[in-house]
């Protein structure tokens, strides 16, 4: 496998500007090698374009409806929640979002508070993230 070289990030997308990229926007489906040793291969986070509070009988719906969809056939470490999303600028085309954890980050770079889904899983048609790369789209409604 070649050396994949990480993302350097340019800047953040400011309040304004996330407010704007969000628009018309109904998810934004992100995969990635998954860092978890003996799990599954790759580390899926779908972002959906909302901050109301999804009730927890619809989540395993939503993450079925995803699956299937997807081809996605194994999952694990499933996180369905309200989270700190920042979304950076990079080489590529479109932001990188990115899901702020650190308390101290998340004070000094914008954010919105969106609803994510980030597992652990595994499907045929993600080869690129099994093989080392990184990549994300946007889905419009």
């Amino acid at each position: 496998m070649q050396e994949m070289k990480p993302l350097n990030i340019q800047s953040y997308l400011s309040y304004n500007e996330i407010e704007k990229l969000l628009n018309g926007v109904e998810y934004i489906m992100m995969a990635a090698p998954s860092l978890v040793k003996d799990a599954h291969p790759i580390h899926f986070s779908i972002i959906l374009n909302t901050s109301e509070p999804i009730p927890e009988e619809i989540k395993p719906l939503i993450l079925e409806k995803f699956s299937k969809e997807h081809h996605i056939t194994a999952t694990s470490h499933l996180l369905s929640n309200l989270e700190r999303i920042a979304f950076a600028m990079t080489s590529q085309e479109t932001p990188m979002p990115r899901h702020l954890i650190d308390d101290a980050e998340a004070r000094t770079i914008p954010w919105k508070l969106l609803h994510i889904i980030d597992f652990l899983g595994d499907a045929e048609g993600f080869k690129e993230a099994k093989d080392g790369l990184s990549g994300w789209s946007y889905s419009y409604n």
